[in-house]
């Protein structure tokens, strides 16, 4: 599967982008600017990743969704994501 994301560190702000996105800001725009992955440089575009590559929670919410849908925030140990199915 494939799949961009937005790393953030707090809920109000992962709960911030995610409602610009349904008022229909570009994901990638938005990863370049608010993300804190270094993926950020890409649109957040994490490539393609098998079973067991990410850590659980994302893997599980990435799985979820269905090709060009956009979770809700997703808490890992990193952070707050926002997920962007791809592929």
């Amino acid at each position: 599967m494939k799949a961009s994301h937005i790393l953030v560190a707090d809920l109000d702000t992962a709960n911030m982008i995610k409602q610009k996105l349904t008022e229909g800001n570009n994901f990638d725009s938005m990863a370049r600017r608010f993300s804190t992955c270094p993926s950020n440089a890409r649109g957040g575009d994490l490539g393609e990743f098998g079973p067991g590559m990410m850590v659980k929670p994302f893997e599980d919410a990435t799985v979820a969704l269905q090709v060009g849908d956009v979770s809700d925030p997703v808490q890992t140990q990193f952070g707050w994501h926002i997920i962007h199915r791809t592929g």
